[in-house]
């Protein structure tokens, strides 16, 4: 007999939260993962970036739709995450290092938020640029014990869908207005 399938993932998620940790808990990575958990808090910072780009009076249209879906992306993660109501990782050998507005894990608004701005922000400053930032969030939320990474996987896909469907309803109208 086999094990159930949220078995095989509870395990895979406690063995990739624990080697994270043993891998990149004693280098420079915590303060940089640190400092992107305080960016993302409520998708404040990418919410700034978009008004610093808005604010520079060039491409305000996509400025403003990649705004948008950040918001959107940071709303619909809260709400799941308050429909799913998964708890955080409690692994005594993994302790958090950053504290958290909630005690709910699944999906992670930071790596949806995130991801949502990379998706946005991506024709506005680079793909690179934006991949970069989404990874790094992705892995530091990981490393700093406060997210499984099934729910930093769930929180970039959710923050890619919403933020891809943003674009294409604020297209969509710029189109109709014209």
């Amino acid at each position: 007999m086999t094990a159930a399938p949220g078995w095989a993932i509870a395990r895979l998620d406690h063995a990739v939260l624990r080697r994270t940790r043993r891998l990149l808990g004693g280098t420079g990575a915590v303060p940089v993962a640190q400092a992107l958990s305080h960016v993302g808090e409520h998708a404040l910072g990418w919410i700034a970036l978009g008004g610093a780009g808005w604010l520079s009076g060039r491409r305000r249209p996509e400025w403003r739709s990649a705004v948008t879906g950040v918001v959107a992306a940071h709303a619909a993660a809260v709400l799941v995450k308050r429909v799913v109501r998964r708890p955080r990782p409690t692994l005594p050998d993994v302790p958090p290092l950053v504290g958290t507005p909630s005690r709910l894990s699944f999906p992670s608004a930071h790596s949806c938020s995130t991801t949502a701005a990379a998706v946005g922000f991506a024709p506005l400053v680079g793909v690179p640029v934006t991949a970069s930032v989404a990874g790094a969030m992705v892995v530091s939320r990981v490393l700093l014990g406060v997210h499984y990474p099934s729910d930093v996987v769930a929180g970039s896909a959710l923050g890619a869908a919403v933020a891809l469907g943003v674009r294409r309803a604020t297209g969509r109208r710029g189109a109709v207005s014209r």
